[in-house]
This record gives structure tokens, C-alpha cells and sequence, in this order.
């Protein structure tokens, strides 16, 4: 789904563990750089890879990858897209997800050693092959808050934690675009907070939300549900101060 000229949300449909859902990449580029804002679950190369070509970008063009924060679905194909690429180019994420992206430190959400032998053996066999042994690849870049990449018309980070430490988002400035990543969700083009189930530190993510309301927003894109467009300020307005969100749900 094109935004605008150089901006395309990628739709990865996939169906893991007994769930159907859709994944919301983004891709964003210009003449001289071309950057894919978070990879997938595992084994969605070929999946990416389409997606791209269908938005006019081949594979090969990529220039740079964002991770937004250290959950599976994010990071799922990224060591096979570097492996891919045919080129090394640079992979940039938040400081404190870093270790967990880089395999150092198991993945928050997904570590066997904090489940309960129910809950463990409760999971599919894939699940546990995944969670036992998640996606790694070395983080070049270190991004922070306020920090602004000079590509593709301007890219500035927000760092949003509480679904994870180091969770960011991404304003982009030519199309006044904010890539929320898992802070916010959408069901139906409606805005909604993020997933309690999922998110640890609730309390944290409502205060990064309000961090939104400093922007000129004219489109949200959540990793889960895609994109809003209508409405976007009253909208933010709603999560941010009444705070409406889910506490669990298919997404």
C-alpha cells in the first residue's frame, strides 16, 4: 500500500501458531537510499522480497535496515535479508534492545527460562524451535532520541519504550508519516494503545504515546493493523489522553 511517492507499506500475510495475521514493514526511498523498517517472522524473505519488487525497489537496492524494537515478528528475516542483500549494509536500532537483537541477551517476551513448564511444553513445536534459538544479527548503528537521518526527504526517531526498553518510532518528515512500530495498534482504521498481553510496561507506553502529540501527523502506520489516515489527530488525541487500548486480540 502506497502512502506517498517513496513511502509503500508492505504486507506480509502470515499464519503462525494457530493465529492469521498481517505484518506492516515499511519502505521508504528515494534516488540515493532505500530503507526497510523492520523484517518479518522467520522465513519471510521471499515474502519481503516480493513486496519490495511490487513497490518498484528491488532487494538489492536496500541500503540500510530499522529495527524497531527486539520482538520476533520484527526481526524474524532479518539475518537471511543481509545474508541476501549481496552487500553489507548497515542495521540501526535503540542501544537498549541491541543486546537482544545481537542474541547476547535472550528475547524478552520469548525466553524459555521465564515460562512455566506449562506453559513451555502449551507451545507449538515450532514456537519452542523459535523461541529456544530466536533470529540474531549484529546492530551497526546505534539510533537515539531525536536523532534525525538525513535520507529520504528526513527521518527523525522518537524513543517510544514500554512495549519494549528500547522501542522507537520514526517521523517522517516529507509526508508528515509516524511509523509507530507496536506503541499503537489499529483494528479497522481505528487507533487503539498497544497490546497489554504484550506490552510490559504499560505504564511507560501511555507516556511515550503522548510523545505524538508534538508532531504534525497526517499518517500513522502500526506494525498491526496498518495504516490510519482518517481522523489521525483526534484519533491520537483519544489514545494519548483516554487512553483507550486492548488487552489482547489476533492482530
Amino acid at each position: 500500500m502506497e502512502i506517498a511517492k517513496g513511502v509503500e507499506i508492505l504486507e506480509l500475510k502470515i499464519e503462525a501458531f494457530g493465529t492469521r495475521t498481517v505484518l506492516n514493514p515499511v519502505l521508504v526511498w528515494d534516488e540515493n537510499s532505500a530503507i526497510l523498517i523492520d523484517c518479518g517472522m522467520p522465513g519471510q524473505l521471499g515474502d519481503i522480497r516480493s513486496a519490495m519488487e511490487q513497490a518498484g525497489v528491488s532487494l538489492e537496492r536496500l541500503t540500510g535496515v530499522v529495527i524497531t524494537h527486539q520482538d520476533l515478528d520484527h526481526i524474524g528475516s532479518l539475518p537471511a535479508l543481509l545474508k541476501e542483500v549481496g552487500k553489507t549494509i548497515p542495521v540501526y536500532a535503540h542501544e537498549l534492545d541491541k543486546p537482544y537483537i545481537e542474541g547476547a541477551l535472550p528475547l524478552i517476551k520469548t525466553d524459555p527460562k521465564r515460562m512455566s513448564k506449562e506453559q513451555w511444553e502449551a507451545l507449538p513445536e515450532p514456537a519452542r524451535a523459535f523461541y529456544a534459538n530466536p533470529p540474531s544479527a549484529s546492530v551497526d548503528k546505534i539510533l537515539s532520541h531525536g536523532e534525525e537521518l538525513p535520507v529520504c526527504g528526513g527521518i527523525e526517531i522518537l524513543h517510544t519504550p514500554g512495549h519494549t526498553p528500547g522501542h522507537i518510532s520514526l517521523y517522517l518528515h516529507k509526508t508528515k508519516t509516524m511509523i509507530a512500530g507496536d506503541s499503537m495498534v489499529c483494528v479497522n482504521g481505528t487507533l487503539f494503545g498497544p497490546v497489554e498481553q504484550t506490552t510490559p510496561d504499560m505504564a511507560t507506553a501511555k507516556e511515550s504515546i503522548k510523545k505524538y502529540l508534538d508532531y504534525d501527523i497526517d499518517h500513522i502506520v502500526c506494525y498491526h493493523g496498518g495504516l490510519v489516515d482518517k481522523g489521525v489527530k483526534e484519533q491520537l488525541l483519544e489514545v494519548a489522553v483516554n487512553w483507550k487500548s486492548v488487552s489482547s486480540g489476533k492482530f
